[in-house]
């Protein structure tokens, strides 16, 4: 199963931009700050995420600054790409 929920500040975010078949695509990156448990010993966590949501879901309302619940899954930037991306499709405001 591919699946990650985060909850995030929105820290940048990118212009609208479209894919070759006319759908909506915005790139964002989110900051995630907390506290986790990992072998009985508390660990501060801190990451930025690079995101894209496409579709629908891409012309909605984001503000920069604003504190979100992003669910979605990871895949490659690209087919050549090792790196990691966040496909948002889902978002709690």
């Amino acid at each position: 199963m591919n699946q990650l929920v985060l909850q995030a500040e929105v820290v940048q975010i990118e212009p609208l931009r479209y894919t070759p078949a006319g759908i909506p695509l915005l790139s964002v990156v989110l900051r995630h700050d907390s506290e986790q448990v990992e072998a009985g010993m508390k660990r501060k966590v801190e990451c930025e995420v690079n995101a894209v949501i496409v579709g629908d879901l891409a012309l909605k309302s984001l503000k920069q600054g604003e504190q979100i619940t992003a669910r979605g899954f990871l895949a490659k930037r690209s087919l050549k790409s090792t790196q990691l991306v966040m496909h948002i499709n889902h978002i709690e405001y």
